[in-house]
């Protein structure tokens, strides 16, 4: 089985190219170091979610083409087992459960976040629609000027293409996160 380092070095390094962008140019466009860059594409150094973000959003593809593991058949993820890109700025992470077809474009997240913290997302890229239903605990959720408190239960959909926020209000927060690219 690949390692996540491994499968973010490839993906990176072909839709680098497939965009014609040299290291420095995504670099630049990305907001992120040129070194960064270089690093993630010879599988070294610890990623964060706002770097991959911002990557996906300069090359215009959704965050899954970096760490989707492709399987055939069924799949069965469990709960203790799960792969995680965590931020650099909150104690949130993000679990991607299920890359959309490349026809469809549309990517299934497990979120697990605790107090102490707001995840504050840039835009991603244009046409991105966000669909949160949250489990567990309480949080700050939607357009960060305008967001919503959520409980279990709640569902809520927002512009993912406009500055937008996750914040857990309780211990224990989850939720489930669907981002759409139309």
């Amino acid at each position: 089985m690949e390692s996540v380092g491994a499968r973010i070095a490839g993906a990176l390094r072909r839709e680098r190219e497939t965009a014609g962008l040299s290291v420095s140019e995504l670099a630049r466009r990305a907001g992120v170091s040129k070194a960064t860059v270089s690093q993630l594409e010879g599988g070294a150094g610890n990623p964060n979610v706002e770097t991959l973000w911002a990557i996906a959003t300069a090359l215009g593809v959704p965050f899954s083409v970096f760490v989707d593991d492709p399987s055939p058949g069924t799949t069965l993820i469990r709960g203790a087992e799960m792969t995680a890109v965590v931020s650099a700025v909150a104690p949130y992470a993000a679990s991607l459960l299920s890359a959309s077809p490349p026809q469809a474009r549309r990517d299934l997240y497990l979120i697990h976040a605790e107090p102490g913290g707001s995840r504050d997302s840039a835009p991603h890229t244009r046409g991105t629609t966000e669909y949160v239903v949250l489990l567990s605990g309480e949080a700050l959720v939607g357009p960060a000027d305008a967001p919503e408190i959520l409980r279990p239960g709640d569902f809520l959909s927002y512009p993912g293409d406009a500055p937008h926020v996750f914040e857990a209000r309780a211990a224990g927060t989850s939720a489930v996160l669907i981002s759409e690219l139309r």
